[in-house]
């Protein structure tokens, strides 16, 4: 119920987004030229209309156009703060701001990868690793956005070589960061009929289904590095997570880099979920051995 109510809350917060901004927006663009400005706004609403679209229809690559977006508001909001009157700043980044958080909230997340479950299965998505998101996340969106915008805005500003370089060049590279952020929407931890199948493509070659007869318990673990012979899948996550400890070896294709891998048979594997307390919980129901 909870999970829901956040859900449409993220949903009024974006369609209230136009008409909060609007007007600071609409003061900051009265400075540009005629021509960029007209294709900046364009493209403005073509990025709410697309979040707006991830959010009705949730899906794993409307996670990620969330993840582009929301950040992309909040910076316009703040951009236009030398450009528009205090009360339009300030209603501009709070509620582009509220917008962002609750469209990048864990139930969206959770709503976006359980769209794909199949039948009895529940998908619990994992958290972006804590060294990515204080870091090369962020950077990643800034040159997404930089790329994608960059080529266009000056071709409208009649730039015709600039903007035909930087178009050929940044578009296709904005494209293929965006696949690369996608793998983040694309990282589960799921709870099927048979027991536990563990989604990761950052760093396990393929899934991996750990049953529930091989499973002696889940239960949460400190942020701080485990002892023992355990897989720890969450890339440097501080905010804890949930070991599967195992009763018989499971084989794990780990990666190590884009090309090499290594087979692993460890005695638990560590993950970090989002809705910890709701995993256990719900394993629990299923007759899984979690405290």
């Amino acid at each position: 119920m909870k999970a829901t109510l956040l859900l449409w809350c993220a949903r009024l917060a974006w369609t209230a987004l136009p008409v909060t901004m609007g007007g600071a927006i609409a003061d900051a663009l009265d400075r540009w030229p005629a021509g960029p400005a007209r294709l900046a706004m364009v493209l403005l609403w073509t990025a709410w209309a697309a979040g707006l679209l991830a959010l009705l229809a949730p899906r794993p690559w409307g996670l990620t156009l969330l993840r582009v977006t929301a950040p992309v508001a909040v910076a316009c909001a703040v951009l236009s703060i030398t450009s528009t009157s205090a009360a339009s700043a300030t209603i501009a980044v709070a509620t582009s701001v509220l917008g962002a958080a609750l469209a990048l909230s864990d139930p969206i997340a959770a709503a976006a990868g359980n769209a794909l479950a199949y039948g009895d299965e529940v998908r619990f998505p994992t958290r972006i690793p804590t060294p990515l998101l204080l870091g090369p996340v962020p950077l990643a969106v800034a040159l997404v956005v930089a790329g994608a915008v960059t080529g266009p805005l000056l071709l409208a500003d009649a730039n015709l070589i600039a903007g035909a370089v930087c178009t050929v060049i940044g578009v296709p590279a904005a494209w293929l960061i965006v696949r690369s952020l996608d793998a983040l929407s694309r990282r589960w931890v799921v709870l099927v009929p048979a027991g536990i199948a563990i989604v990761d493509p950052l760093t396990l070659l393929e899934p991996v289904l750990v049953r529930r007869e091989v499973t002696r318990r889940l239960y949460r673990v400190p942020g701080r590095s485990l002892p023992g012979d355990v897989l720890d899948l969450r890339l440097g996550s501080v905010v804890g997570g949930v070991e599967i400890e195992l009763e018989a070896p499971v084989t794990f294709g780990r990666r190590r880099g884009r090309v090499d891998a290594q087979l692993v048979d460890p005695d638990g594997v560590v993950v970090a979920v989002t809705r910890p307390d709701a995993l256990l919980a719900l394993a629990g129901n299923r007759r899984l051995p979690a405290r």
